[in-house]
């Protein structure tokens, strides 16, 4: 769970985080505008209120002069609403441009995941990755809309109302700041403990998310193996910790504004202390009483104000460190320099468009692996040396025991990860030399673990490409034998897949990946393990769409069946990251090595032992590996 919990909170601001925040409201400056002038002009009448009650009563009522009442009445009418107006447009400009700059933040964010390699991903769990682009984003959203332009409103107000204090008497003006001493006490204690409580609530709310998406992700192997009791106590018990860090954080709250509200009515007390016993011996006016009493009201506001704003400064200056720790993480597969590079969003998100498109999918497809060295840890190496050709249109199959790397030749084709020593090349061209999206369009991929976006049939098959007609969608579903479980569904190829294809087989799936593969006729086939979660039946036909499929097309297949590569033009060997053989069928089965152990140990009785005149397994040829499906 520590992978889920927010890091250590840092400072509670950070200049140079806060000049990074504040380039995103660049593009808003005159909604920032906006909002600092109705701020400021609603200010200004908030403070105008106390000081017509000041004038009403000293120029009017304890003088007796009821003539001009009615304007100081009309005059306070037209503050109120033009305070109302006000207030209106501030909080509409702001929330509009805090909701925009989310936006600009989720596509900035968005588009950089979309460019990061997959070694990112091997490093990053998911949950951490969804923090960001949500509940980080939101913080930073109140940040906006709820600090950096109205902490300028209880600054305003603060300095305001004690100018105008110290200008109408200044007497009473140190009378009501005799409590700020022990105001800014209060404030401190309170910022102080608000700031751990934060931070404990943040990581106890950290535990409970990544132990729900641990647990219903595997809710079916909770149920086989009867762990109901014992998670759901092991739930109680991060929730009961999340409750009591919530209650330890109302009680900070809780104390802190009444404490606030306590030292505001003894401000008031004193007021009508000293100021009522002045206004007895006639040596200040009731109106400058009444009109301190008023704005002391409003001076202890700002400042419970300002300290609620520090924890929303003390958490936008964690999220954007987080939020920005991931924008600056570098993006280490990219296309070569002479790609064209546009912006793919209006939030600035880019992405590599080639230099020069191809002029069709059609292509070669020849493929080479020169002296290829990878490890997905440092010196741990998946690959050693692994030098082979794939011809134009031919077909070969990878075997090999788990771990052997097999799975590591197809993510180091599509640029999923660099090799480390060597290059691959297709038709001539080293990869690292193709723009991305010329390079991976040529590929068509087909895992044994099929993702299904949700949405329809049909939207899964041509995954949004509107070049692919629905003539092609159901010619592509034809030729795999896909069209016969889909006319049995209840809207055919309009049904809802579910999320990640919940309500299919998992051989449905397959065959619509196979589908989805033809779909987009790339040049490049590469299958891994297409066919190991399919039964026998469904693997004949199956392979009969396979042949439709590879025709005509460079084809890789990874497989531990096989009775899925026999028929293939040439089958690699791979043993511990080395390329042990080549050939065909019959020409590794002739050799009698390790291609020819694999054969007997699935094809033959094992009760019979081993078959005078074939060897026995030769040592350590399957030794298990270490299970790592991203370094099979």
């Amino acid at each position: 769970m520590s992978l889920h919990e927010p890091e250590v909170l840092g400072k509670a601001y950070d200049a140079r985080l806060m000049r990074r925040l504040l380039g995103y409201l660049r593009p808003h400056r005159r909604s920032v505008g906006v909002a600092l002038a109705a701020i400021s002009a609603g200010s200004v009448l908030q403070l105008a209120q106390p000081w017509l009650t000041k004038v009403a009563i000293d120029d009017h009522i304890a003088v007796g002069a009821i003539d001009g009442l009615d304007r100081i009445a009309l005059a306070f009418l037209l503050v109120l609403a033009a305070s109302f107006v006000l207030e209106y447009v501030q909080t509409w400009t702001m929330q509009m441009m805090g909701q925009r700059i989310m936006f600009d933040l989720r596509m900035e964010i968005y588009g950089h995941l979309q460019r990061l390699d997959l070694r990112f991903y091997d490093r990053n769990p998911v949950g951490r990755l969804m923090t960001r682009v949500t509940s980080d984003v939101d913080t930073l959203n109140e940040l906006f809309t709820s600090g950096v332009v109205t902490v300028f409103r209880d600054v305003f107000m603060l300095a305001g109302i004690m100018v105008v204090l110290l200008w109408m008497d200044w007497r009473l003006a140190l009378v009501t700041f005799a409590v700020l001493p022990a105001i800014a006490w209060v404030t401190h204690w309170f910022r102080m403990h608000a700031r751990e409580s934060y931070r404990r609530v943040r990581i106890q709310i950290a535990r409970i998310n990544a132990f729900l998406q641990e647990n219903i992700s595997g809710m079916a192997t909770v149920q086989i193996f009867r762990r109901e009791v014992r998670n759901f106590e092991q739930f109680e018990r991060i929730n009961r910790a999340h409750r009591d860090a919530n209650v330890e954080s109302i009680f900070y709250y809780a104390t802190f504004y009444p404490a606030i509200e306590v030292l505001g009515a003894v401000a008031t007390a004193l007021i009508i202390w000293y100021g009522g016993g002045r206004a007895v011996q006639n040596t200040v006016e009731l109106g400058v009483l009444v009109a301190c009493l008023q704005y002391s009201q409003r001076f202890f506001k700002p400042i419970s104000d300002l300290s609620e704003k520090f924890n929303i400064l003390q958490s936008a200056m964690a999220s954007s460190e987080r939020i920005f720790a991931l924008l600056d993480t570098p993006v280490e597969i990219t296309s070569p320099p002479g790609s064209v590079t546009v912006p793919a969003s209006s939030a600035g998100a880019l992405e590599a468009v080639p230099a020069r498109l191809p002029a069709s999918r059609g292509g070669s497809g020849r493929i080479r692996f020169e002296h290829v060295w990878f490890a997905y840890r440092d010196d741990e190496y998946v690959l050693r040396d692994v030098s082979f050709d794939v011809a134009a249109g031919e077909r070969v199959g990878v075997v090999g025991a788990t771990g052997a790397g097999k799975t590591t030749l197809i993510n180091l084709l599509m640029r999923f990860y660099d090799v480390d020593r060597g290059r691959i090349t297709i038709d001539g061209a080293d990869i690292r030399e193709i723009p991305l999206p010329d390079l991976r369009q040529r590929f068509g991929l087909v895992l044994q673990d099929v993702y299904l976006f949700s949405g329809s049939v049909r939207d899964n098959i041509r995954l949004g490409d509107e070049a692919i007609g629905d003539s092609d969608v159901h010619a592509a579903a034809r030729s795999v034998h896909a069209d016969r479980f889909i006319e049995r569904l209840a809207d055919g190829m309009d049904t809802e897949v579910g999320e990640r294809g919940a309500s299919l087989s998992v051989g449905q799936r397959q065959l619509l990946s196979f589908a989805r593969a033809l779909a987009f006729a790339p040049d490049v086939l590469l299958l891994d393990e297409a066919t190991a979660s399919v039964d026998t039946d469904t693997e004949r036909v199956i392979q009969d769409a396979l042949h439709v499929l590879m025709a005509g097309r460079t084809t890789i297949a990874i497989a531990h069946r096989l009775s899925t590569v026999q028929d293939m033009d040439q089958i690699l060997v791979l043993h511990k990251g080395e390329l042990r053989e080549a050939g065909t069928h019959q020409q590794l089965l002739a050799r009698r090595g390790l291609y020819h152990t694999l054969y007997q140990l699935q094809y033959k009785d094992q009760e019979r032992g081993p078959v005078s005149g074939f060897p026995s397994p030769e040592p350590g040829v399957l030794e298990p590996a270490v299970a790592d499906s991203a370094t099979d």
